[in-house]
């Protein structure tokens, strides 16, 4: 009968599991300051900007004609008053509430891409 040989455990450092030596994390490419990197960033920055034009806009053509419509209504003092004091503003809080989404949203997906999830 022949003697069965012990079993050794072999152990080493932990190996990296990174998927090529060609892949970057996106994170890497923005810290990094590579052309690719900066091309997520703007794309952050531009989202952002166009989230804000359209405030802006929708801002505009809201306030924008109040100065004409009260020049052509010069016996409407009431109606001044009533419109700047009481109909304004629920839409600007509306545009604001929105706003604030949409650059949380744009930040949210952002993160998502950087993070690789």
């Amino acid at each position: 009968m022949e003697p069965t040989e012990r079993r050794v455990v072999v152990t080493g450092p932990p190996r990296r599991t990174r998927l090529t030596s060609g892949y970057y994390r996106p994170r890497t490419e923005i810290d990094e300051q590579t052309t690719l990197g900066h091309t997520y960033v703007r794309s952050l920055m531009r989202s952002q900007l166009r989230a804000a034009l359209t405030v802006f806009a929708v801002l505009v053509l809201l306030v924008g004609p109040l100065p004409l419509v009260f020049a052509t209504t010069p016996d409407a003092r009431r109606l001044e008053w009533l419109v700047l004091g009481f109909c304004l503003y629920p839409p600007m809080i509306l545009l604001a509430r929105w706003y604030v989404r949409r650059a949380e949203r744009n930040e949210r997906d952002f993160v998502r891409l950087v993070e690789d999830r």
